[in-house]
C-alpha cells in the first residue's frame, strides 16, 4: 500500500512538471538558470606568477616560526586551535565585516613534525631542511615560490595558490617557509 501511494505521488508530480513545461512559454519561468559565465570569470585564477622572495624572509626568529606553524596546522580562525601567536589574528575585517582568518591547513595534505592527522597527498615535509635545503636539492627561494604559487613549478598542481590569490601576504608566506625549513625537535 505504501509503495502504491509513493508511485501515485511520483506520477502526480511528474504530470504536474510536464504540464508546467508544456504550458510554459519559457523554461526560465519554472527553472532557475543563472548565468554561470560571470561566476566562472570571477573564480578564474590569474596566470601563474613567479615571485622574488623578500630579503630576510627566512628567519630563525621563534615568533615567525610560531606564526608559520600556526598557519600550517590550522584551517580558519573560527575553528583554529589555541590562541594565535603575536602578529596573527583569528578574525579579519573584509568589506567592513568581521570574518574568520583563513589559514593554510597545510597539514591536510602534508605530513610534518608534530602533525595531527597529517596528510599523504602532498610531499612529506619531515626534516625538510636536512633532506632538501642542506643537500642543495631545494633552495629557500624554491620553497617560498612553491607556497606562493606552486603552478610555476607544476602547472597541474592541486596545491593551493596562496599569494597570487591574496590568501596570504608575503610576510605570512615567509613565516610558513621559515617554519617548513626550520630545525624541529
Amino acid at each position: 500500500m505504501h509503495r502504491n501511494r509513493s508511485l501515485m505521488l511520483s506520477a502526480g508530480l511528474l504530470a504536474f512538471c510536464l504540464s508546467e513545461t508544456l504550458y510554459s512559454a519559457d523554461l526560465k519561468s519554472i527553472v532557475e538558470m543563472p548565468d554561470a559565465s560571470k561566476i566562472l570569470k570571477k573564480d578564474k585564477l590569474a596566470p601563474p606568477k613567479k615571485y622574488v622572495m623578500p630579503k630576510e624572509c627566512i628567519t630563525t626568529d621563534p615568533l615567525a616560526i610560531a606564526r608559520g606553524e600556526y598557519i600550517f596546522h590550522n584551517l580558519n580562525g573560527k575553528k583554529a586551535k589555541n590562541k594565535p601567536p603575536k602578529g596573527l589574528a583569528k578574525f579579519v575585517i573584509v568589506g567592513g565585516k568581521k570574518k574568520p582568518k583563513q589559514y593554510g591547513n597545510c597539514v591536510a595534505c602534508h605530513n610534518i613534525e608534530g602533525a595531527k592527522g597529517g596528510g599523504n597527498i602532498g610531499p612529506d615535509l619531515h626534516n625538510y631542511k636536512k633532506h632538501f635545503i642542506d643537500t642543495g636539492v631545494r633552495t629557500y627561494e624554491y620553497v617560498y615560490q612553491q607556497i606562493a604559487d606552486p603552478r610555476v613549478h607544476n602547472p597541474n598542481t592541486h596545491m593551493t595558490v596562496n599569494l597570487t590569490t591574496g590568501l596570504f601576504t608575503p610576510r605570512e608566506i615567509c613565516d610558513i617557509t621559515s617554519y617548513v625549513v626550520s630545525e624541529k625537535k
